[in-house]
């Protein structure tokens, strides 16, 4: 009882003395009460609502399947305007990689989750006007995330 008792208090200081790796502003998410279908097609729709371009939606369950995963729902959807793309990679080609946006949407259970990074954590020392860029896309898919959890109530 007494190594159990050290073991969780050891565990305890560890865990409070570890830097965090990530918290919750890195990440924005919504669960929607849709099916996976309705989900994806309401998200294309609310995204070219809001002036954006799909550019690609990548199927991932393939490689989930073959990976021992029970999984046939679950894609990345590349988005972005093409302009501001084209104007910030020419100007920041260290954010090439991250660009087109990103959105991850898959099932679980009855519901669909949307996860997305959030574009102000690309450069958290941007210049100003990098950062109207990201400021922007981060209240964009604030707004894409409320209005999805609001049309699966």
């Amino acid at each position: 009882m007494k190594t159990c008792l050290r073991l969780l208090v050891l565990c305890g200081v560890l865990f409070i003395s570890l830097p965090q790796m990530a918290s919750a502003d890195e990440m924005l998410m919504a669960r929607i009460n849709m099916d996976f279908p309705e989900a994806m097609l309401k998200l294309q729709g609310t995204l070219k609502h809001q002036g954006y371009t799909i550019s690609r939606v990548q199927r991932i369950d393939i490689g989930l399947t073959k990976s021992g995963y029970k999984t046939d729902k679950y894609r990345v959807v590349f988005y972005g305007k093409p302009e501001e793309v084209k104007n910030i990679s020419a100007r920041y080609p260290q954010l090439i990689p991250y660009l087109p946006l990103k959105l991850a949407l898959f099932a679980e259970a009855n519901d669909t989750l949307l996860i997305a990074a959030n574009p102000l954590m690309l450069a958290p020392k941007a210049d100003k006007e990098l950062k109207s860029y990201l400021t922007h896309w981060a209240h964009d898919l604030q707004k894409l995330l409320t209005t999805m959890r609001s049309s699966s109530d």
